[in-house]
């Protein structure tokens, strides 16, 4: 096992230090899949699901990017970014999935990985908790990082 980057040489706790890192454009897509059962999916209609709560897609989306935005503030020792841009996308994948894709650009030091995935997160944990009175059989299979550039090395889910 190699260093410990967010450990100091005195063992103490420490963000990793950015500053002679090259300033790059750095992009991180996450995708998170949700199952919704057959009582959350009658309600879909004209391309999103229509809760008591209000639009569930659209709400998921907003709240997808104010997260990514404030990736700093909720994961310790995450650097503060200033993200150029932050997207978010839902589709239908079959009956009874849908797949949530966030996407996040900057130019810095350090790498938006987090960012995409805490977007991802809590889109998919907006879509819970919208549909919920529907029902609690909503499954949030999976978050994982899909693909990362602009750092040290791109990476590519196989």
């Amino acid at each position: 096992m190699g260093e410990f980057t967010h450990i100091d040489n005195a063992g103490k706790v420490t963000m990793v230090d950015v500053t002679n890192k090259q300033e790059t454009i750095r992009t991180a897509k996450a995708v998170s899949t949700v199952s919704l059962p057959d009582e959350v999916m009658t309600h879909f209609a004209n391309g999103d699901i229509i809760s008591k709560k209000g639009v569930v897609f659209q709400t998921a989306i907003i709240a997808g990017i104010m997260a990514a935005k404030k990736t700093g503030e909720l994961i310790p020792l995450c650097h503060p970014l200033g993200l150029n841009n932050t997207s978010i996308d839902i589709v239908v994948l079959n009956k009874n999935e849908i797949e949530i894709t966030c996407i996040a650009t900057v130019l810095a030091r350090t790498g938006v990985e987090m960012e995409a995935l805490v977007g991802a997160s809590i889109a998919a944990l907006t879509v819970y908790d919208m549909c919920k009175a529907m029902s609690h059989e909503i499954v949030i299979k999976e978050t994982k990082l899909v693909e990362k550039s602009g750092g040290k090395s791109d990476y590519r889910a196989k």
